[in-house]
């Protein structure tokens, strides 16, 4: 197989166990594809909403801070004016790339590219987590190469994924957290032998995606391995828990939550068969039997106002405890509906993005706490949310936005822009920084001290700051939902298209 001609818009399929009869359909279907007018290659030049230009605006004060206290490391200390350092990647660099040539700041981007072009070193002595780096730096260079075409960040990503793939080293094939850059030695975390299971379930788009551009399937045949192993195991009502032995390649018996450490797998098993162009019917299938799983066995309802929530389950122990984290799940539930699975998936997706919601218009500030429970108990009164002193912080994450941005883009329902406006405007209020940058705060039911935390993740203006600017943009042409996927790091990829 040859690279993809760096002219094509979309990456070509690879013809994987392809049947006559599955060409015909593509073939067939191909007819009814309208051709993207989003214009490729420099920054994108749109006209911008008011509230476009204010999301633009907090980008730009954010990232002033990023630039004059920590250019070219990890992430900035926006009170302090220091830098973070964790993989010494310019995680905040390479994760904000696309978010930039979406918002079409051009002096930013360029600087940026160049950084990644004559400073960014892949070659160093330095342990790096799979899953993180994959996600933010592999999928941001991904990510900005389909966007502009420039063979810079190709390279770099293939660079990368090369090294990365040394993770792969364990006697089971399911990744270890852990590989160093240079001496390509891959371990387990300091904690023990186990792998957590979103962390190597959650790296296959990016993999397929480097396969799909450079011809060369060992990256794709390698994440789909784990996949499979994963999938050849009993799985609970059909869901995962936390943990996978990196030694044998088994499952831990565990809790089942939507939360940390499970999350994304069951967001890329519907991606990978909507990157695949709907062709790779096992992801929907199993996609399907995790959201049943997840319908029968994990859903609650709150008192008094029976929100709907997504517990924990351990056993027969339910538990009405649920992380912001789980609130990307209205974003695939409303993509798999969009895309023929079951209107009760759209119900789903509205029902628990208005409790993700009230997880912030409850809360004093406005913002929503890391982790809430949920008052199960009728008769009693109260509250419906309950917020323990140690789940009080909020770290400018994504995932409500996400979901409002696709929900948005899907239903045009205006609720779901008046909702993410407050967030932003709540956003400014209690995270923003006077002489620039943002950061999370310790807590979210305090508006006199909500006590910054003095920490700005990359992921707040490589996605946070992203979705508010798509959830406010007018024009469907851009990142049109069904030409492109988003990673978990809000990476938009290509849907695979076939010959």
């Amino acid at each position: 197989t040859t690279p993809a001609d760096d002219n094509d818009d979309v990456p070509q399929a690879l013809p994987v166990d392809m049947k006559i009869e599955d060409i015909e359909k593509d073939l067939e279907s191909d007819k009814k594809v309208e051709t993207r007018t989003m214009k490729l290659g420099a920054p994108l030049k749109i006209e911008h909403t008011e509230e476009q230009i204010a999301i633009i605006n907090a980008f730009k004060h954010a990232w002033k801070e990023y630039r004059l206290s920590a250019w070219g490391l990890d992430e900035v200390k926006p009170i302090s004016h220091r830098s973070s350092t964790w993989f010494n990647l310019g995680l905040t660099i390479v994760d904000s790339l696309d978010t930039m040539w979406l918002m079409g700041l051009d002096e930013e981007f360029n600087e940026a590219k160049k950084w990644v072009e004559h400073s960014m070193v892949l070659d160093q002595n330095k342990d790096v987590n799979l899953f993180e780096t994959t996600i933010r730096v592999l999928g941001g260079l991904l990510s900005t190469y389909h966007l502009t075409k420039d063979s810079i960040f190709l390279d770099k990503a293939t660079d990368l994924g090369d090294r990365l793939l040394h993770s792969f080293s364990s006697p089971s094939h399911i990744p270890y957290s852990d590989v160093n850059l240079n001496t390509l030695k891959a371990h387990g975390p300091s904690w023990g032998p186990d792998s957590s299971v979103s962390e190597v379930t959650s790296i296959q788009l990016e993999f397929r995606d480097l396969s799909q551009l450079t011809g060369y399937t060992k990256y794709q045949e390698a994440a789909d391995r784990v996949i499979d192993i994963v999938q050849n195991q009993h799985r609970e009502h059909n869901l995962v828990p936390q943990f996978i032995n990196t030694q044998s390649g088994k499952l831990r018996s565990g809790t089942l939550t939507l939360g940390s450490r499970a999350d994304s797998y069951y967001e890329y098993l519907l991606k990978q068969w909507l990157q695949s162009g709907k062709t790779e019917d096992k992801f929907r299938t199993w996609y399907l039997e995790s959201i049943e799983g997840i319908q029968d066995y994990l859903v609650g309802h709150s008192e008094p106002s029976q929100l709907t929530f997504i517990g924990e389950r351990k056993g027969s122990r339910f538990s009405p405890k649920m992380d912001h984290l789980v609130c990307f799940l209205p974003s695939i539930l409303a993509l798999g509906a969009h895309n023929g699975l079951p209107s009760s998936h759209m119900e789903l997706a509205e029902e628990v993005l208005y409790t993700c919601w009230q997880m912030y218009e409850r809360m004093p500030t406005g913002l929503s706490p890391e982790i809430v429970y949920f008052n199960q108990n009728p008769g009693v009164g109260g509250e419906d949310i309950i917020v323990k002193p140690n789940d009080r912080h909020n770290l400018l994450r994504p995932e409500t936005l996400e979901s409002l941005f696709i929900l948005y883009r899907l239903t045009k329902d205006e609720r779901y822009r008046d909702w993410g406006w407050k967030i932003f405007q709540s956003l400014e209020t209690y995270t923003k920084l006077a002489n620039g940058g943002y950061s999370s705060i310790n807590n979210v039911q305090d508006t006199d001290n909500p006590s910054p935390r003095d920490k700005m993740e990359s992921f707040f203006t490589g996605e946070t700051l992203k979705y508010l600017f798509l959830l406010f943009c007018d024009d469907d042409t851009v990142l049109p939902l069904d030409q492109w996927i988003f990673n978990t790091e809000a990476h938009p990829l290509p849907i695979w298209t076939s010959t």
